[in-house]
């Protein structure tokens, strides 16, 4: 099996998007799970405009474009058994579209409480359950349920299951559902908590398997490890912590790794690192890598062990600017990142590299800065590590 850091560094551009009309940031990406002979794969792409643009996989072709209007846009994740597409929206609603469809229309709307401002979501694995995270209101963030199945006598508007209100007490900025137990998500908040839930058991505390504090602001989590038993949060100040939930029940220590501040341990040779992007675990490897950048579009791969982080590659020549998204291919290698030069590029391993021009940083609107929120840290890090 050839090494990830190959495959990685052999990456070439083989295409690139058209500059849009309405040039954007390109804030998240996810593919179809679903495999058609007659049809190509599709590629949702969250836009700082508030919107979801679906591409063709193969020649980065806009296909169509779904508003959230009048919310604005967060999160993207496709189903895993068909082609419908998920946003959750400032409007208190999560929205279900058709990506093969041209309708604007949602063909399911998810409607929350009164006061939700949805920032956050995931499906889960067998695509029955929808989760969402809310800004806090009043004294209150929730996650919020819904039943994601339909029937034939099914309306377009659904109401929710229920809601956990008693385990975060600040915005809840990231969920995700395990990859394969459906059950299991785990969510993450501007208070510094990382939360694991099972969902099949009733109530909020005892559905609470474990809380790990990341002692800042999480801005990205995910799922890595055999089984997918670990856990690792990265904060809105480039922090990174990887947790094991196997030693939930044992004298070993829970925490795998913890960093404070990955720029100051990746300013050597190979360059200086300005961002993180988020985590990648190679399921045929098991190994957990960690992508982030810099302002000039260059993009790191780096290895995550209990010792640390190692620089494994590096990607340049495509991003003019800061890269806010990837997606990466197990079955093919291939990656597709998102930036705020409003480009989408896929790259693909040995593959004959065309040639593109480099696009300049464009100036976006200051609209766009109100979608990237920073946040401050300072009562975290009053708090300390259990």
């Amino acid at each position: 099996m050839e090494r990830i850091e190959d495959q990685f560094a052999n990456l070439c551009i083989v295409q690139r998007s058209l500059e849009p009309k309405e040039p954007t940031y390109l804030l998240g990406i996810d593919t179809s799970k679903t495999i058609q002979a007659d049809k190509g794969n599709l590629v949702a792409v969250l836009c700082s405009n508030g919107s979801i643009r679906i591409y063709d996989k193969e020649t980065l072709k806009v296909l169509r474009e779904f508003s959230g209007s009048p919310g604005l846009l967060n999160g993207v994740r496709f189903a895993n058994s068909c082609d419908s597409v998920y946003s959750a929206s400032t409007d208190g609603t999560v929205k279900c579209w058709d990506a093969r469809l041209a309708s604007e229309k949602p063909v399911q709307l998810f409607k929350g409480y009164p006061s939700n401002v949805f920032i956050s979501f995931d499906v889960n694995c067998k695509d029955h359950i929808i989760c969402a995270g809310t800004e806090k209101v009043d004294d209150d963030a929730l996650l919020v349920f819904w039943d994601a199945r339909t029937t034939s006598q099914d309306l377009s508007t659904k109401d929710p299951l229920g809601a956990y209100s008693e385990t975060h007490s600040d915005d809840i900025t990231q969920v995700r559902f395990h990859p394969s137990n459906p059950n299991m998500v785990v969510s993450g908040s501007t208070d510094g908590l990382v939360n694991v839930f099972d969902i099949s058991i009733d109530n909020e505390e005892d559905a609470l398997v474990a809380t790990c504090n990341s002692i800042s602001s999480v801005s990205c989590i995910g799922w890595s490890g055999r089984d997918y038993k670990q856990i690792y949060c990265m904060t809105h100040d480039e922090g990174f912590c990887w947790w094991d939930l196997n030693h939930l029940d044992t004298d070993e220590p829970i925490t795998r790794l913890y960093i404070q501040d990955v720029r100051e341990i990746t300013d050597g040779k190979e360059g200086h690192l300005d961002y993180l992007v988020g985590g990648l675990y190679h399921e045929k490897m098991d190994r957990l890598f960690v992508i982030g950048g810099t302002n000039t579009g260059k993009i790191h791969l780096l290895s995550c062990t209990s010792s640390g982080l190692t620089h494994v590659a590096r990607l340049q020549g495509g991003h003019a600017a800061t890269v806010r998204s990837f997606c990466w291919n197990m079955s093919e290698d291939s990656l597709l990142t998102g930036g705020e030069d409003a480009q989408l590029l896929l790259w693909k391993p040995g593959a004959i590299e065309k040639t593109f021009t480099k696009k300049d940083n464009l100036k976006i609107a200051s609209s766009v800065q109100q979608r990237v929120r920073v946040h401050s840290n300072d009562s975290y890090k009053r708090r300390k590590q259990q």
